[in-house]
């Protein structure tokens, strides 16, 4: 695209220096690495909040410094009403919203495109800072009022699909938990369990496996030929970070996290190939897998108290473990793998819904062409 088209940024936007000097606002926000405005959990005892900066409703707040080192500008429109901010935070606002819509810029500041460009000018500031003026004198195409009004309209409704589908995901594991707890918590007592249930160990129940290295034919991206997700310890992503054309693990598994973090679980029904720092968890009955990963997720689990914390696999095989009747944990299953199967398809779509934003992001660079 040609750069006759775009505008400098500093000539459609304006600072802000509003104090709390009334000391009316009491909410107190700050703003992360994700572009996202957080309830701030600074220690504000003594503070003298009348120099806090008051933000409102489609103003921004940003943070030039280290841009580079991060690779990422923390910028980010206010949606509420109004709230205070540390003064460290410069804050601007849109001119004229008839010109350039808050949306829209907010849009552009998104783009991955955006934060390449502004960690380019920060190389040369100190600690890898932007300025205001280089931040000023970036560009971006503005359209017509109405053109913008219908990316935004566009880039919007996707991001309501994508919030509902969370809300439903959230609600749907409400649900899940309400059920265990019904069928397998409310009213149980361990020294008196009802007939056919006994207190057991892991290791009587379910195969444990370590993770090993990393396979030597890894990708990583999804491809063809590698379409095996490589898991690691973590919880972004549920642990992916790559892909194999082998798979180690081929039947329905719990992995608990090894090292670090101990003890966080999740369910894997695919076939995967777990590397070090992640243990496997492959039930004998397969009715019991989501009553045991509500077991194994509740446990607070203790290393083995060496340097680095780390859970074994003979002290997962020596955890008590609730063995229920088979009939119930058929039952369980059956009712759990509803709402598994639902939320699983709100997670692919909104999978799907991230990438078509992301292009939408995207294509904001060739509006002119």
């Amino acid at each position: 695209m040609s750069k006759e088209n775009y505008r400098r940024l500093g000539d459609y936007i304006r600072e802000v220096d509003v104090r709390n000097r009334d000391l009316e606002i009491k909410e107190l926000v700050g703003l992360t690495i994700n572009k996202a405005f957080i309830p701030s959990v600074a220690n504000t005892i003594g503070t003298d909040l009348s120099n806090y900066k008051v933000i409102r409703k489609e103003q921004f707040a940003c943070s030039l410094m280290q841009v580079s080192r991060d690779g990422k500008m923390p910028v980010a429109m206010f949606e509420g009403e109004c709230a205070i901010m540390s003064p460290a935070y410069p804050m601007f606002e849109v001119v004229d919203k008839n010109i350039l819509l808050p949306q829209y810029l907010m849009m552009w500041f998104s783009r991955n495109e955006f934060d390449r460009e502004a960690s380019f000018y920060a190389v040369g500031g100190v600690r890898g800072s932007l300025t205001w003026q280089d931040f000023c004198d970036m560009t971006l195409p503005i359209p017509p009022i109405e053109q913008q009004r219908k990316i935004v309209a566009e880039y919007e409704t996707i991001t309501k699909r994508i919030r509902i589908n969370e809300q439903m995901i959230i609600r749907l594991e409400e649900t899940a938990q309400t059920l265990y707890c019904k069928m397998f918590v409310d009213g149980i007592d361990k020294e008196n369990l009802p007939e056919g249930w006994r207190i057991g160990t892991l290791g009587e129940i379910a195969e444990i496996k370590a993770g090993g290295d990393k396979p030597k034919s890894f990708s990583n991206f999804y491809t063809t030929q590698c379409q095996i997700p490589v898991i690691a310890n973590g919880i972004e992503n549920m642990g992916i970070i790559g892909y194999t054309e082998y798979s180690a693990i081929n039947k329905p598994a719990i992995t608990v996290s090894a090292r670090g973090t101990i003890g966080v679980c999740f369910i894997r029904t695919k076939p995967y190939y777990p590397i070090v720092r992640l243990i496997s968890v492959i039930p004998q009955n397969r009715n019991s897998l989501h009553n045991l990963w509500f077991q194994l997720s509740y446990k607070q689990f203790e290393g083995d108290g060496s340097v680095q914390n780390q859970l074994t696999i003979p002290v997962l095989e020596r955890e008590n473990i609730i063995i229920p009747e088979n009939k119930i944990l058929e039952e369980f299953e059956k009712r759990i793998s509803v709402i598994g199967r639902v939320i699983e398809v709100k997670s692919v779509q909104n999978t799907k819904l991230n990438e078509l934003q992301s292009l939408l992001l995207a294509k904001m660079g060739q509006i002119f062409d």
